[in-house]
């Protein structure tokens, strides 16, 4: 249940509030066990917003042309996600974990149909909000939106306008200051949305772009929810002079009499994405059917780096230690030196890796350790790259394992952990 304050209609509506944890996750599955977030490294997120109080980040689906955008005000910490996309979830949970986010909402701009969003995984994961106009009529909305109302996010917030015309239901969502707009499949960088299948209408598309888009001040950025070509961002100006469809001369009649004579194909997963779409990205049933969560064996609570990584805590693994091989990519000095290591490893250097990963025994699951988590990471990679499946790197190495108090044999005691 949404708090009170989650009300459609209210001016200006907040997020939900949840528990300082960072979610791990399931290879491809939920949230199945948290770290506390001062676990990880503290990142003085202004320095990654480039100084200033948002941070902004564009992030891009290639199968789909789909762009996500992340915005975050940068003294709350909180966030919101628009536009996720249901494969890209790891990428995105790891991005918004490894900066400290506190997601307030994942919004979509309509219901798509070329790809399942990813908002209801992320609510599972975040306990955030799902935005949704509410004239979708979509299930597991917790968030309904309308012409007007505001989602807050820390000392920002972003205006909904409703922009239907592609679908009957979509909006963009602008900035409190106008400097940016994120207009789904409304407006595109020298295009716009089809009109021509879910109650779509080039009239009332030509409408929503003149008076909600491309009213707003010029110098206001303007980001689209696809492209195809590499093109991430235009502005109002450049849509009002250039846009074939609409800009310059163009009017009404020259919009719609392009429009209706397009004759595109039906996106090809249109059959899959606008019923998973109805739900919000929820599966009909875990592990089954068209836009379900990937089900591969899972061995451990995975959680993913935003470069990609398997990885395991230093938790699970002193919990799970005899079920489990720990690979020490070190050198055989660093192995057998002051810093230690973890009772039962194979040493195997990462130099002599590939050609010795047949010492690895057969069924059991493989952590890989290093000092700081490095070197490991990328033997990682080697294993995942030669067949192994059951393969994480040991999250921050042996310096995090003996920051958690495990134990290490052969430490040599100074006072502090190795380095």
């Amino acid at each position: 249940m949404l708090p009170a304050t989650w009300m459609p209609r209210v001016p200006l509506l907040c997020g939900y509030r949840h528990n300082n944890a960072i979610p791990w996750i399931l290879a491809g599955g939920f949230a199945a066990m948290t770290l506390p977030a001062s676990a990880a490294p503290a990142l003085d997120l202004r320095a990654a917003a480039g100084g200033g109080t948002l941070l902004f980040r564009q992030l891009f689906d290639a199968d789909t042309g789909t762009f996500t955008y992340l915005l975050v005000d940068v003294p709350s910490r909180k966030g919101v996600l628009i536009d996720p996309v249901y494969e890209q979830h790891g990428r995105d949970l790891a991005l918004i974990r490894e900066l400290g986010v506190d997601v307030v909402a994942a919004i979509d701009t309509h219901a798509h149909a070329d790809h399942v969003t990813g908002s209801w995984r992320m609510h599972q994961a975040t306990d955030c909000a799902i935005g949704l106009a509410a004239a979708v009529g979509a299930e597991n909305v917790s968030l309904p939106l309308h012409h007007g109302d505001r989602v807050a996010f820390g000392g920002h917030h972003l205006e909904v306008r409703s922009t239907p015309g592609h679908t009957d239901g979509c909006i963009s969502v602008v900035l409190d200051d106008h400097s940016m707009a994120f207009t789904g499949d409304a407006l595109l960088v020298r295009g716009c949305g089809r009109c021509d299948f879910q109650q779509g209408d080039a009239h009332t598309l030509y409408r929503s772009i003149t008076e909600q888009i491309l009213s707003l001040p010029a110098a206001c950025l303007l980001y689209p929810g696809h492209d195809y070509t590499g093109r991430t961002v235009t502005s109002v100006a450049e849509e009002r002079a250039f846009n074939a469809r609409l800009g310059g001369a163009a009017t009404e009649r020259d919009f719609v009499g392009h429009m209706e004579n397009m004759k595109l194909p039906h996106p090809h997963r249109i059959a899959e994405a606008l019923p998973g779409n109805m739900r919000s990205g929820k599966p009909r049933q875990s592990g089954t059917g068209a836009g379900s969560l990937a089900q591969d064996e899972v061995w451990a609570p995975l959680g993913r780096s935003y470069a990609g990584l398997p990885e395991v805590s230093p938790d699970w693994v002193a919990s799970h230690r005899d079920q489990l091989t720990i690979l020490d990519v070190r050198s055989a000095e660093e192995f057998s030196g002051p810093d230690g290591r973890i009772s039962g490893s194979l040493l195997i250097p990462l130099p002599e890796l590939e050609a010795r990963s047949g010492e690895l025994p057969a069924g059991a699951p493989v952590v890989v350790a290093c000092h700081s988590g490095s070197r490991s990471a990328l033997a990682t990679q080697q294993l995942l790259k030669a067949g192994h499946l059951q393969v994480a790197n040991l999250h921050g190495g042996l310096a995090r394992w003996a920051d958690g108090g495990y134990p290490l044999e052969g430490v040599i005691a100074t006072g502090s952990p190795p380095h």
